[in-house]
């Protein structure tokens, strides 16, 4: 079989279909979520379905070690609510005693930057306030693939051999390794370790993650790499449901989870661009692309400057999100020259493997969500025995003492994972996200002008090239993908952007997102996957 070429030329037709609809980077993983709509099951059942095939699927950027976060549309009430299921600092782990190591930054490969895994948690919370099954019906799917096999999608096989070197220095990490090798696409893996795991979870609820021998065998395995992690802070993790935060952008709301998640950027971002006149320029105008991206760079200094967890930090949320404020900042970008020079940056690392899904069901609920391991593979440690790739989540924290966002015993850090959803009049209009570390802001503010402004729809969206500011720095590298005319890099290179064009495999910075639209009135769905991913929209 031939290697995949990876040109990302996606000739896929949008989705459409009336009783439910799922979409997921992964075909087997759509098809679970979509089993579950079959069976009776609404939108919050599928997307635990869906996600936990995901944790199979894609180990290496999603997974029970890892967090998730959810909005959700309840089709009865017309309410949004946001569920928090990340994780927090170890109660023993200290911004001194960390200082103390010579680090001026949280090093993302050590057993320091584990978090509590929030993910299993925020499962059994999303089931128990929206769905209508148990955690036991919905794993059956994920339990069989990751016990009997399955063969390993392109993009992800991809990802995985390229982590060959990292996955032979990762601890307890030979499940992952068959034969000592990491696996190619088409080959079939089985995970008995993750099986044994999920099925503990299935019989035994969170309980069975947070305590007893997979908590135990999570707590020896941090220690035993230099952590202080403890059972208790496993046994006292909780999930938390916020108001989600949300502006308007030309008619459609734009709901977004509160930070510690990096939300707030896209809206932000949204705020400053209602302030020009987008859709009267092509989407590969340099004009345009000049003037998003100007927006995008004002969020992000605002972003590492305020986002944090706000349990602990006093963020000015109202202020942030006003009119007023975006006008201020709006009236800083000049038509013809970037910003110089540019707002600070922040400085945290960047990390891009993360899963996004999307439900619809034929109720019309929905559930936007999102689940991430961070970087690939977490930290790089495998609780023994148990197949549960940890997060590094702690390596978002900074060490500056005196910032809203510096580590702290039991705080949040700042999370890269974000999902969306959108009404328009009070009624469903789409539930979206674009998966991708610092991409993920980006993503949602170019998704959102393509189907606002230029009204295309989801798999139109998806397709677009796209651009990123480079890991979220203002002052960084302006990534241009394949498919942006040349002369368009070239005049924003006058414009003293420093551009940088991505092809072939590079293109991985970009994202990967699903988007479904949903019509009111006739209770249809659009459906559009990734062209970047393995995934596919799988609807009935």
């Amino acid at each position: 079989m031939k290697t995949m070429s990876f040109d990302f030329k996606s000739r896929r037709s949008m989705v459409s279909a009336r009783r439910g609809m799922v979409g997921a980077s992964n075909p087997l993983a759509a098809q679970a979520g979509l089993n579950i709509l079959r069976q009776g099951g609404n939108a919050a059942d599928a997307a635990v379905a869906t996600s936990a095939m995901m944790n199979v699927m894609d180990p290496g950027s999603c997974g029970v070690g890892g967090d998730c976060f959810a909005l959700y549309f309840d089709a009865r009430t017309k309410q949004v609510t946001a569920l928090n299921g990340s994780g927090r600092a170890p109660q023993a782990l200290t911004l001194d005693a960390v200082r103390s190591l010579g680090w001026a930054k949280m090093n993302p490969r050590h057993a320091h930057s584990v978090t509590v895994p929030g993910a299993v948690r925020g499962w059994h919370d999303l089931l128990g306030r929206h769905g209508t099954m148990t955690l036991s019906d919905v794993l059956v799917d994920a339990i069989h693939y990751a016990s009997d096999g399955y063969p390993t999608a392109p993009v992800v096989g991809y990802r995985w051999e390229r982590n060959g070197a990292f996955l032979r220095s990762a601890a307890n990490a030979e499940e992952y390794l068959p034969n000592g090798e990491t696996p190619k696409a088409g080959q079939v893996i089985q995970l008995p370790g993750l099986a044994k795991t999920l099925r503990g979870i299935a019989e035994g609820g969170p309980d069975a993650f947070y305590t007893g021998p997979v908590a135990e065998a999570i707590v020896t395995s941090i220690q035993e790499s230099g952590g202080v992690m403890t059972l208790d802070d496993l046994k006292n993790h909780h999930s938390t449901w916020d108001e989600p935060i949300r502006t308007d952008y030309r008619g459609v709301t734009i709901y977004e989870c509160p930070p510690n998640g990096q939300g707030l950027t896209a809206l932000i971002a949204l705020n400053i661009a209602s302030h020009f006149d987008l859709a009267s320029l092509p989407w590969d105008a340099p004009e345009r692309i000049h003037l998003m991206v100007e927006c995008m760079r004002l969020a992000w200094a605002d972003a590492h400057e305020y986002i944090a967890d706000m349990s602990q930090a006093d963020l000015p949320l109202d202020r942030l999100l006003s009119m007023e404020y975006a006008a201020e900042r709006a009236a800083l970008i000049q038509p013809y020259y970037a910003i110089d020079p540019p707002p600070s940056p922040g400085e945290m690392p960047g990390g891009s493997d993360t899963i996004y899904l999307s439900v619809v069901d034929g109720d019309g609920n929905a559930c936007s969500f999102i689940k991430s391991l961070y970087m690939g593979f977490g930290v790089g440690i495998v609780a023994e025995g148990t197949g549960v790739w940890l997060q590094n989540r702690g390596a978002g924290f900074s060490l500056v003492p005196g910032h809203r966002n510096a580590l702290a015993p039991g705080k949040r850090p700042y999370h890269t994972i974000i999902p969306g959803l959108a009404l328009k009049d009070g009624a469903l209009w789409a539930s979206f996200g674009v998966m991708g570390g610092f991409m993920q802001p980006q993503g949602h503010f170019q998704v959102i002008s393509a189907l606002v402004d230029d009204d295309l729809n989801p798999q139109e969206a998806l397709n677009r090239p796209r651009w990123y500011v480079d890991r979220g720095d203002p002052g960084g590298a302006l990534l241009i993908e394949e498919g942006t005319p040349f002369k368009t890099m070239a005049d924003l290179a006058e414009r003293g952007h420093r551009i940088q064009p991505e092809s072939g495999l590079g293109r991985g910075n970009f994202g990967r997102g699903q988007i479904i639209r949903y019509d009111a009135e006739t209770g249809v769905m659009h459906g559009g996957s990734e062209p970047r991913a393995d995934g596919q929209i799988a609807a009935f």
